[in-house]
């Protein structure tokens, strides 16, 4: 790595190594927590190699704090861009599948990382391969091909001619809610993506293993090949596109899969709280919280996406679990759900977030409004 600043140096050899470990660990047969520690280790992987970047550029990748040109410490530290971060700082207001696959997973290891969930392995495996595939084509197209680390990996051997099958939900209780927790934050992530980013091998990398017939022709055939798409070579491309055609699974895209209806979220959001949650008390959080506009609006679709998105189609709202998990923690605050909930009932009055300030009730003069 000669000619590269020290710490420079020190954060690539940093990636790489956690990238080597990544992999390590998911190939291993015996391991139970696969894509947990595959999804930790690849995030500093990730995290060291755009803070590689950004010092070779010059640029510090540390917070400063508000309105100062201090930089933040902790522990003594100066503190570092986390991977959500250094995804703002790189890519700006552009989106490519690769910040998407990242993205993915920046929400999917909170919820992963502390559980062990093998039934779910299988069903990201395509999104894990394609941020490993990423990592080495930024890796080198950022520091040069001397980096790269496929000569050091193989492929994995199977125990069956079969693809991995999905496995069913677990039977605890408890791993019930995780893996119901982490399968709905899946579906409503992808069905919230554009077609062209669900297509994209640099969002989610599938293969087909197909069995060649035959002995080798010669010696120093390869049992497995990768081919890459070459359109210089389109009438070869034909003969592979059939090839896949002919194995490829259908795939339909579902509309607001993994998104609640409001009486969905009623009884979760009862659920949680051990009391009746109803229709209209979710009308008053989402205008108290901006989750979503009035019925009637202008502008039907100027939602929070984080917990709410519109349909245009037929016209009404789907939320995201999220809503649920938020609310029950909102609303799990006395107070909360005093002002919210009991005083509106009250009084037949709404208000909205920014009426409450320095955690004092101001209640605004209003009218009742079911819409």
């Amino acid at each position: 790595m000669k000619g590269l600043p020290y710490e420079v140096k020190t954060l690539i050899q940093k990636a790489r190594e956690s990238a080597m470990l990544a992999v390590e660990t998911y190939n291993r047969p015996t391991a139970s927590f696969r894509s947990g520690a595959y999804v930790v280790l690849m995030t500093i992987a990730w995290t060291s190699l755009f803070h590689a970047s950004f010092f070779r550029r010059k640029i510090k990748p540390f917070y400063r704090k508000s309105n100062s040109q201090h930089y933040v410490k902790l522990d003594g530290e100066l503190k570092r861009w986390e991977l959500k971060e250094c995804l703002q700082q790189f890519y700006k207001d552009d989106n490519p599948p690769v910040r998407k696959n990242l993205e993915f997973f920046i929400g999917l290891r909170n919820k992963i990382e502390h559980c062990s969930l093998a039934q779910l392995d299988p069903e990201f495996f395509g999104e894990c391969q394609a941020m490993l595939l990423n990592f080495e084509s930024t890796l080198t197209s950022a520091f040069g091909a001397r980096y790269a680390i496929h000569g050091g990996l193989s492929f994995t051997l199977q125990f069956s001619k079969d693809g991995p099958q999905k496995s069913s939900a677990p039977t605890g209780k408890s791993q019930q809610r995780t893996f119901k927790a982490v399968k709905q934050f899946v579906d409503a992530f992808r069905s919230g993506l554009s077609t062209e980013v669900q297509d994209s091998l640099e969002y989610s990398f599938k293969v087909y293993l197909v069995p060649k017939m035959g002995n080798h022709p010669s010696g120093d055939a390869f049992a497995v090949e990768f081919v890459k798409y070459d359109p210089a070579k389109p009438e070869e491309m034909k003969q592979y596109e059939k090839v896949v055609a002919m194995i490829k699974p259908k795939e339909v895209r579902v509309a607001n899969r993994g998104l609640l209806k409001a009486g969905q979220v009623a009884a979760e959001v009862s659920k949680k709280l051990g009391r009746k949650f109803s229709l209209y008390d979710n009308m008053l959080c989402y205008q108290h919280f901006n989750a979503r506009p009035k019925k009637g609006a202008s502008d039907p679709s100027s939602c929070d996406i984080r917990y709410c998105q519109y349909d245009d189609l037929h016209k009404d709202y789907g939320y995201n679990p999220a809503w649920v998990v938020f609310l029950a923690e909102k609303l799990s605050d006395p107070e909360t759900y005093a002002l919210i909930i009991l005083k509106n009932k009250r009084t037949g009055k709404t208000n909205s977030a920014a009426e409450v300030q320095d955690g004092k009730k101001t209640i605004w003069p209003g009218r009742r409004n079911l819409n």
